[in-house]
């Protein structure tokens, strides 16, 4: 059973979730402590977004299955 990869450009705010992470990462490694708390920041509100789109999509899955006979 093969999985296939979603297209290019598909997921664009887990990228942007990812590359802000990164880049936090090696800022707090460096010690430049003004990119690592705007890079932190910003992930942290993207993982509130995708947090809160998680819980809808169970939301709307749960009523979507209780309409099934």
């Amino acid at each position: 059973m093969s999985r296939e990869n979603p297209p290019k450009g598909r997921l664009p705010m887990l990228s942007l979730a990812l590359t802000f992470l990164i880049i936090a990462l090696v800022a707090g490694l460096l010690g430049f402590t003004g990119v690592y708390v705007a890079a932190a920041g910003i992930a942290k509100i993207l993982f509130v977004v995708f947090l809160v789109l998680f819980v809808i999509s169970l939301a709307a899955g749960g009523m979507a299955r209780r309409d099934l006979p």
